[in-house]
């Protein structure tokens, strides 16, 4: 979705340049709005058109913060300005663009480790360390479980992808037997 990134970029770097070096301390907010704007029942209560842009913008901060507390300023003004111009389906891809620029502005990037099985605790962070090394930066590391790896781990770091899984392995022998 080309067209949704490009609708979310200019929202994104507003939020990150209004927020300066506080910018990492909305991404809580950021993300709770986002996974909220992302339920299929709520977008299309924002749609109807009897619905007002002040009870979506209750709607949907009741539901973020369910905990009691309260929305930062500047998420509150992109909230609104998303609102008023119909562009809630881009909230998501927004918080995404908004998570980037924070993670590039502190030298981090995030990376969704697969393995066939659950890596915690100590492992984590032993994977954790050579992954660093490997890519040369900080890294934020996620787990999915995925187990047709059936062994070995698959990493993504943005664009790069390190696969040492034994589906991989296979898939690579197979090439080389049928070549």
């Amino acid at each position: 979705m080309a067209e949704l990134a490009t609708i979310a970029r200019p929202y994104a770097e507003a939020l990150y340049q209004s927020a300066g070096a506080a910018a990492s301390g909305l991404t809580a907010q950021v993300d709770a709005l986002a996974s909220v704007a992302a339920n299929q029942g709520l977008r299309q209560f924002a749609d109807n058109p009897k619905a007002v842009a002040d009870q979506v913008f209750d709607v949907m901060t009741g539901v973020a913060l369910n905990s009691g507390g309260t929305l930062d300023p500047k998420v509150a003004n992109l909230l609104r300005t998303i609102i008023d111009n119909g562009r809630l389906a881009a909230l998501p891809e927004i918080a995404a663009q908004f998570h980037t620029l924070v993670n590039a502005s502190s030298g981090v990037s995030d990376a969704t480790v697969y393995s066939a099985y659950a890596i915690e605790g100590a492992q984590l962070a032993e994977v954790v360390a050579s992954l660093e090394k490997r890519f040369a930066r900080k890294l934020n590391a996620k787990v999915e479980i995925d187990p047709e790896l059936i062994g070995g781990i698959r990493v993504v770091v943005g664009d790069e992808v390190l696969d040492t899984s034994v589906k991989a392995r296979l898939e690579q022998m197979k090439i080389a037997l049928t070549a």
